[in-house]
């Protein structure tokens, strides 16, 4: 299993449009990704779910992945993470 630590430092957060990014660099791969926020997890490759933890500004999540995949997958992540400017 691949996991890995995020602060958010976008000012809007996990809104619409990087969720919609984060689920589809997510739905490439067929390995399980969750997003755990405040002690949820919901699964990344699920729009409804990523909205529904309510990401903000200077929140800290955990991406994991686990499957055959899960190198990959943690890789796309993080760099989507990166170019919207969502973490460091």
């Amino acid at each position: 299993m691949e996991k890995k630590d995020f602060h958010v430092v976008a000012e809007t957060g996990i809104h619409a449009r990087p969720a919609t990014l984060l689920v589809q660099a997510a739905s490439k791969f067929n390995s399980d990704i969750n997003l755990e926020y405040k002690g949820k997890s919901v699964n990344l490759k699920s729009i409804m779910g990523v909205m529904s933890l309510g990401v903000g500004q200077g929140s800290d999540v955990v991406i994991s992945a686990e499957g055959a995949d899960e190198k990959e997958a943690m890789e796309a992540i993080e760099e989507t993470m990166k170019k919207e400017g969502l973490s460091e």
